[in-house]
């Protein structure tokens, strides 16, 4: 009789690795936009991830203060 080393325990423990390497990148990306962090959470959540990206992609960041023009400013340049 073969017995399943990955067991139920496994499992859990896959996924909690699983979330302990997704979420922290998109923590940092969803703050540096101005968004809230915990906006990261829905990642897990499938369909919705997908709405999220699309959301922060195409939505202004308020880090950016809602400047959406392609050309950066440079303050000091004297244009």
């Amino acid at each position: 009789m073969m017995h399943n080393t990955m067991g139920f325990g496994g499992h859990w423990l896959f996924a909690l690795l699983w979330v302990v390497i997704l979420l922290p990148p998109f923590w940092k990306v969803f703050t540096k936009a101005g968004f809230s962090g915990w906006l990261s959470l829905l990642i897990l959540v499938p369909m919705v991830n997908l709405i999220v990206l699309y959301v922060v992609a195409f939505t202004d960041w308020p880090a950016l203060g809602g400047d959406t023009g392609s050309t950066p400013s440079h303050p000091g340049n004297g244009r």
